[in-house]
């Protein structure tokens, strides 16, 4: 991997040489992978940018923020565009175009926040070679779009930067262990994926609104919270929460409910191109369900999803 860096590091400076490049940054294990790694290449020659979706997990924007800025003393555009992302996904439904809107939108505030610092010559991104599979052909041969990636089906034509990949033959187990090599520090080495989109393919076949998202958000952290208690964070690839197109009825205290149905995810895999669900003990299960439950309102069920990857996807969306 010490080789793997040395060889990015002299490819990115020989296709950027003195332009300016721009890197998305979402605060996961790729973009921040990227973002060393440039930093490392070329300086001052990069400006991270992190749009804020508002599709984020709780508390993750604001640790983007002082991680990159106060830890790595990298230059850091910070832009809330969490009501533009929402207006333009008012309404949709449909997973694939969920991704194409985000993917689109994505590009359009950078492009914006290229032209206010100046301009840019391209764009970097932590794509990896999953990402590519799922989306387009690496080589060009006949495999099939699974699901469009944000970072590779998503991108609009008329994009006016040219790309920086330097992660897009990688597996994420590879990246992990190329930012070690960077530096980078555990916790953030070691975080679950998590997708460009965030929360907005988490809340399949229903509208995206403050509303839900906040349901969600809760609901995530709970469950995530209960993960790291129980000293398994490191053991599972990817655990996360989905919020169902589903309402059911329930009993809170001596009330009726009519509140919505959640899914915990959880898979172990070594590249995300294969997976197992995580066999937790029940009561691990049913003590997350409680707190869910108790203290997250809009939620009256909970329930575990135990498929596999193949047939399905780690995502629902």
């Amino acid at each position: 991997m010490k080789a793997f860096r040395d060889q990015e590091i002299a490819k990115v400076r020989a296709q950027v040489g003195k332009g300016r490049v721009i890197c998305g940054l979402s605060g996961g294990v790729d973009s921040s992978v990227v973002a060393a790694l440039l930093h490392e290449a070329i300086g001052d020659q990069l400006v991270c940018v992190f749009v804020d979706t508002g599709f984020m997990r709780a508390g993750e924007s604001e640790q983007v923020v002082s991680v990159f800025r106060d830890r790595f003393n990298i230059k850091l555009v910070h832009k809330d565009a969490s009501e533009l992302f929402l207006d333009k996904l008012k309404g949709e439904t449909d997973p694939e175009k969920k991704r194409k809107i985000i993917g689109a939108t994505f590009i359009d505030v950078f492009e914006e926040e290229a032209r206010a610092v100046g301009g840019a010559d391209f764009l970097a991104q932590g794509t990896l070679y999953p990402d590519v599979i799922e989306s387009v052909s690496f080589t060009g041969g006949p495999s099939v779009t699974i699901k469009s990636h944000h970072n590779v089906g998503g991108l609009p034509e008329r994009m006016n930067m040219k790309l920086v990949e330097p992660l897009r033959e990688l597996f994420k187990d590879e990246v992990r262990v190329l930012g070690r090599e960077l530096g980078l520090p555990a916790d953030m080495v070691g975080r679950h994926p998590f997708p460009g989109p965030g929360l907005a393919i988490r809340i399949p076949g229903q509208p995206l609104t403050r509303e839900v998202l906040d349901i969600l958000r809760k609901a995530d952290s709970i469950y995530l919270d209960e993960i790291r208690k129980a000293g398994l964070y490191d053991e599972i690839w990817q655990a996360f929460t989905v919020l169902l197109p589903v309402r059911t009825v329930g009993v809170m205290g001596d009330s009726r409910s009519y509140d919505y149905a959640c899914a915990l995810r959880a898979v172990t895999s070594t590249d995300g191109m294969t997976a197992d669900f995580y066999p937790f003990d029940m009561a691990f299960i049913g003590r997350v369900a409680n707190r869910i439950i108790n203290e997250v309102k809009g939620i009256n069920r909970v329930t575990y999803d135990i498929t596999s990857k193949p047939p399905g996807t780690i995502e629902w969306e």
